[in-house]
């Protein structure tokens, strides 16, 4: 067997952490602030993206409100671009529906798990 070489080791924990760099600033997303992602990296925050997935679906069925509220009124005659925004709203809405399902059922799970 071959014993292992520190400054070898030391050597290649560099270039890798330089290549991880590199393609995190190809990507755009900077650099990652160091090997536990430090207070420079932006970490995904999870409550975040939820809230704006909500707020989303929540302006898609205000959009679509607003579009059938014009064709009832008569401001528009264009049904097609109605009935396409109300699907948009209700397929947001049930897929927010299946997704918080999933969360509570996730949830369940984990607190009855034996410690």
């Amino acid at each position: 067997m071959s014993t292992i070489d520190p400054s070898r080791l030391l050597q290649m924990r560099s270039t890798i952490l330089n290549q991880n760099q590199a393609l995190q600033r190809a990507a755009g997303k900077g650099a990652a602030g160091g090997i536990d992602g430090g207070a420079g990296g932006t970490a995904p925050d999870f409550g975040a993206a939820i809230s704006n997935a909500l707020q989303q679906v929540n302006a898609q069925q205000a959009k679509a409100s607003d579009l059938s509220e014009a064709y009832e009124r008569g401001d528009t005659h264009d049904i097609v671009s109605v009935m396409i925004e109300r699907q948009k709203a209700s397929l947001g809405f049930e897929t927010t529906l299946q997704v918080r399902n999933k969360l509570l059922s996730a949830y369940r799970d984990i607190m009855n798990m034996p410690v």
